[in-house]
């Protein structure tokens, strides 16, 4: 048997156990899904995560800042509809510009990233957008494509077993680079600019201005720092964000106009 031929029905036999493990739809945007992972093990391995990340860093006592926080989560999380989450909000002491959520409902937000917030409606963009990883599963969805990417490496080299050295060596860089730049950082933009539109919607159901989504990605982008080609990167830039967001803006100010109650930019620091 060739190396082709070989090669070929070893790369069909993963495509159809990778058919058959299943594929779900993100709700909200309808697009398709490779999940290997169980809510269960993801959530699991959320929490070891989170709980190694808050054993290393300092929390901030500041209670006025730590007060808008879990008022902003709650009215976050109660749009996100997934009550089965144990949910939890942590402010830590940090200059990072950063925050996540973790499968199951974990949040932290970085005292660094505050001034860029500016206001609660800024930190409801924020914490929208994070809480929307952990609902459109994209942790899972991101350790699946781990996994199939490593699945069909070995295939390669199953594939190319009785080739020459030179020619596997050459054959599993290439793939090294295409399954990085192709598929596993395309997959890292897809779901930040996802995860913007859907948190975007939270964030407006929550009663907060959406316009301040456009402003916060300003600030950001005039923030600056040194940034990678958007192709060799795994988020968005500032620029593609905010045209995306007032693209969606109607939609957004239409569920900002129908929330029970409006805050419009909420208290400002």
């Amino acid at each position: 048997m060739g190396i082709g031929t070989r090669m070929m029905g070893a790369i069909s036999l993963v495509v159809l156990s990778l058919v058959a493990a299943g594929c779900s739809t993100v709700e909200g945007t309808g697009r398709r899904q490779l999940i290997l992972v169980s809510e269960s093990q993801e959530e699991k391995l959320g929490l070891e995560a989170y709980e190694k990340i808050l054993s290393k860093e300092k929390l901030s006592t500041d209670e006025r800042m730590n007060a808008v926080l879990q008022r902003v989560g709650k009215r976050i999380a109660a749009q996100a509809n997934r009550p089965d989450f144990d949910w939890e909000f942590k402010l830590i002491e940090s200059d990072q510009m950063n925050a996540f959520c973790l499968p199951g409902g974990k949040i932290a937000v970085y005292t660094g990233i505050l001034p860029i917030m500016k206001n609660e409606a800024g930190l409801a963009m924020v914490m929208g957008h994070e809480v929307a990883h952990a609902t459109a599963r994209h942790g899972a969805e991101r350790m699946s494509h781990q996994m199939a990417a490593q699945g069909m490496q070995q295939v390669l080299e199953y594939g190319l077993e009785d080739a020459t050295p030179e020619t596997q060596k050459m054959t599993m860089a290439i793939f090294g680079v295409g399954a990085s730049v192709g598929v596993l950082l395309p997959y890292s933009r897809t779901h930040e600019s996802e995860a913007d539109r859907i948190g975007l919607t939270y964030a407006a159901k929550a009663g907060y201005d959406p316009h301040e989504a456009v402003h916060l990605w300003e600030r950001m982008r005039d923030a600056g720092g040194k940034k990678p080609p958007e192709f060799l990167s795994t988020h968005p830039r500032e620029e593609h964000r905010i045209a995306d967001l007032e693209e969606q803006m109607p939609e957004a100010v239409e569920e900002y106009e129908d929330a029970a109650e409006q805050y419009g930019l909420g208290e400002e620091w």
